[in-house]
């Protein structure tokens, strides 16, 4: 039977890494599935296809073999023998650089790699038929790649989404102190494969922009208004935090854009309970915008004395 090029039908190259070899299949998978295609049978032959092909070149036992073989496949098919003994016999032959051929005698029946496991009768020859090599139906289905939007007091509170996966409802938890980037997993809610066993769903966090706090890292930094006489004299200020309310000291004669350092007030940090980043505050002095006749006068007074 005719040698398959696993790697043309995955759309990779032969020294494809594992990276690149998985995520080529699960967007082929994903494009081929079933349950998109709705009975359409060539969609439904090259789902089988793409399958069996990310069965051998994904998994590095079967792609060394596969890799090994290659355009010797015809002779090793008709050999009979194990894929140990006939490599160890072709390495032999070509270290001795023997110019002779060779004659080999096909021991299997015409019906022994048939059937209806949904694999190539190359597939069931290269790993089921010879040298005990049996073929594993029971591979995954494709992987779901999702994306959900929560605002950032959530992400500082922790919160939850309920997904829709083919139908299926699927809660997702999200930890306090989820971050821009963050992937999560759950395992085994992707698509269902051909024998019920399921891919994962991965989800990517996205944390909205705030119209007070701005965050880095663990960190929160906001803008906070003092009028001018607070900075002059002292006083308390009160900054609104999102763990609730607190009043900061204002020495006298603070400056503008003076930053305050609330320790512990910014965002949990993911995954370590009972740690945060901090908040860091800076002070925007606002001036008056309309002053009596009184106050004019004593300003100058001030001025004067100074």
């Amino acid at each position: 039977m005719k040698f398959r090029d696993y790697y043309n039908i995955l759309g990779v190259e032969k020294n494809a890494s594992e990276k690149e070899i998985k995520k080529a299949y699960r967007k082929l998978a994903t494009q081929y599935h079933p349950d998109k295609t709705k009975g359409d049978k060539a969609s439904e032959d090259k789902f089988k296809e793409i399958s069996e092909a990310y069965q051998v070149v994904g998994n590095a036992e079967k792609r060394k073999q596969y890799d090994a073989l290659g355009s010797d496949w015809e002779q090793f098919q008709q050999s009979g023998a194990s894929y140990d003994d006939f490599v160890n016999q072709r390495n032999q032959y070509r270290q001795h650089n023997r110019q002779r051929s060779r004659s080999y005698e096909y021991a299997g029946g015409g019906n022994e790699f048939g059937g209806e496991s949904g694999f190539s009768d190359f597939f069931e020859a290269f790993f089921g038929g010879s040298g005990g090599h049996r073929a594993n139906h029971d591979f995954p289905g494709a992987d779901v790649l999702g994306e959900v939007s929560i605002v950032l007091t959530e992400a500082y509170q922790g919160t939850e989404r309920i997904l829709d996966v083919d139908g299926d409802k699927i809660k997702l938890k999200i930890k306090p102190g989820a971050y821009t980037g963050l992937q999560l997993r759950a395992k085994g809610k992707g698509q269902k494969g051909n024998s019920g066993k399921s891919g994962d769903l991965y989800v990517k966090v996205r944390v909205e922009g705030h119209p007070v706090f701005k965050r880095i890292d663990d960190n929160l930094y906001m803008d906070v208004p003092t009028d001018v006489f607070k900075a002059l004299l002292g006083g308390k200020q009160e900054v609104a935090t999102l763990s609730g309310k607190v009043n900061i000291t204002i020495p006298e004669g603070t400056q503008n854009g003076k930053k305050v350092r609330l320790k512990g007030k910014g965002m949990p940090v993911y995954g370590k309970s009972g740690q945060f980043g901090d908040l860091f505050v800076t002070l925007d002095v606002q001036l008056p915008k309309n002053l009596t006749e009184k106050q004019k006068e004593l300003l100058k007074q001030v001025r004067d004395s100074s």
